[in-house]
């Protein structure tokens, strides 16, 4: 049975792919029925495989592991599309699988959306799980984010391969005392950089300790709830870092890590947490230091994260935001940089963005620093404009444009540096409008 569906699989991927059609999903949901929910039980995979799960910055540290294991000569089966839940992961498999269903690989590096680590890996056996961040981030989808905690807390209490865990983030470090058994718990770390605080500016999930209940301390604060916590009742936050990013300094930008230098391209505290999270990786595998350099310190992502434009002469970035710390991570990274800035917020409500947008009240507008005019747009344009005058900002200096492309156009018929903030289904869609802003009047996609 198991190998005639692996037919009808392989023969679905092919038609679709005659018809020029992306086989990313639709084959993994056809098994998916039809072997009664466990088409991922169908493969057979030898070879290690790494996960890489969390809120936020999956793609990015997926395709940087990806990358050392490339660099060090190894064949490897990534998600690079980004379909991340079991329906995908069975697509990838079965253009990689022979008729019976057997993969052949040094590594699977797998992209894995937080809710389906249970679902895939039930099935498949994992050699080691990455996880990054919990944040609140869908909840018409997801649920409160400690309903998803506890679904992958319920995986890790059996688990008994490497795990590589945001010892900053009490949410994910949680997770290292799931199965008391496992001796392969791995943190890392990252010491304060220049605009760490004392206290939080932002929504924060991480205030009480999940064992005990108390209050957690927190000798510093990165962004969100990420930061160096303690809780004084139990002891939770006490660990031996297994890696530990330190001397950042995001002008450069500049980390060292173990006593290597790293120059990563993208100047943000979060991407220093998620190339610090892509080197413990390579210290457990003991990836050669110059491979692990060269990932480091030469990748970026042009697909509107953080990516750069010109608008004729005006300095723009783009950057998705999924969630409340998505946007204030841009937010920072906007207001760290001197001089004005306009903003141009895209806000779309289409079902793969969760259509539930109360999450925009836990973004921080009041923080705004140098900031002159703001341009909203997308389905829910209204929505971001309500939301950013409540939070104190001037009505008079914000211009609601629901249509993209006048958006992009009222942004860039002022001089000075720009940042676009735009969610899920707005990102693509807001990356064309400034390419056909280019086209129209000039400028370049970096």
């Amino acid at each position: 049975m198991k190998r005639l569906l692996i037919i009808i699989g392989k023969i679905i991927v092919k038609l679709l792919r005659l018809l020029k059609r992306n086989a990313g999903n639709l084959p993994g949901i056809v098994l998916w029925h039809l072997s009664g929910h466990k088409a991922v039980s169908m493969f057979k995979v030898d070879c290690p495989i790494i996960a890489i799960t969390g809120t936020n910055g999956k793609t990015s540290v997926t395709n940087c592991i990806a990358q050392l294991f490339e660099g060090s000569g190894n064949k490897i089966i990534i998600n690079k599309e980004g379909n991340n839940l079991d329906t995908g992961i069975c697509s990838l498999l079965l253009r990689h699988c022979d008729m019976k269903g057997r993969v052949k690989a040094d590594y699977l590096i797998l992209e894995t959306d937080e809710s389906h680590v249970p679902v895939v890996y039930s099935q498949l056996k994992l050699d080691t799980l990455v996880v990054l961040n919990f944040f609140r981030d869908q909840l018409d989808r997801n649920g409160e984010m400690e309903t998803l905690i506890q679904k992958i807390n319920g995986f890790c209490k059996t688990f008994e391969g490497n795990l590589i865990l945001n010892g900053d983030d009490p949410n994910t470090a949680r997770l290292g005392r799931a199965n008391p058994q496992n001796k392969n718990v791995r943190y890392f770390h990252a010491k304060p950089y220049a605009f760490a605080t004392q206290n939080a500016f932002e929504a924060s999930e991480g205030r009480f300790c999940p064992f005990c209940g108390d209050a957690l301390e927190y000798e510093y604060y990165q962004y969100s709830h990420i930061g160096k916590f303690r809780c004084a009742k139990c002891g939770f936050g006490d660990y031996e870092p297994y890696i530990t990013a330190e001397n950042i300094d995001l002008d450069k930008p500049v980390f060292t890590a173990d006593g290597n230098e790293y120059s990563p391209v993208l100047n943000s505290i979060y991407n220093v947490y998620n190339m610090t999270a892509v080197a413990a990786a390579a210290k457990l595998y003991n990836i050669d230091q110059k491979v692990t350099n060269k990932v480091i310190s030469t990748y970026t992502v042009n697909n509107g994260r953080m990516e750069k434009f010109m608008l004729g002469d005006r300095d723009t970035t783009l950057n998705l935001a999924k969630n409340p710390v998505g946007a204030n991570m841009t937010l920072r990274v906007m207001n760290e940089m001197g001089g004005e800035k306009e903003l141009l917020f895209v806000l779309n409500d289409n079902v793969a963005d969760g259509l539930d947008v109360s999450w925009i009240w836990d973004i921080n507008f009041s923080v705004f620093e140098r900031v002159t005019r703001v341009v909203t747009s997308g389905t829910r344009a209204y929505d971001i404009a309500v939301r950013i005058k409540n939070s104190g900002y001037p009505a008079e200096k914000i211009v609601v444009c629901p249509d993209l492309d006048k958006s992009v156009e009222t942004l860039a018929e002022t001089p000075g540096k720009k940042f676009v903030i735009a969610n899920y289904t707005a990102v693509q869609p807001t990356r064309a409008a400034l390419k056909r802003y280019i086209e129209k009047r000039g400028g370049k996609a970096q």
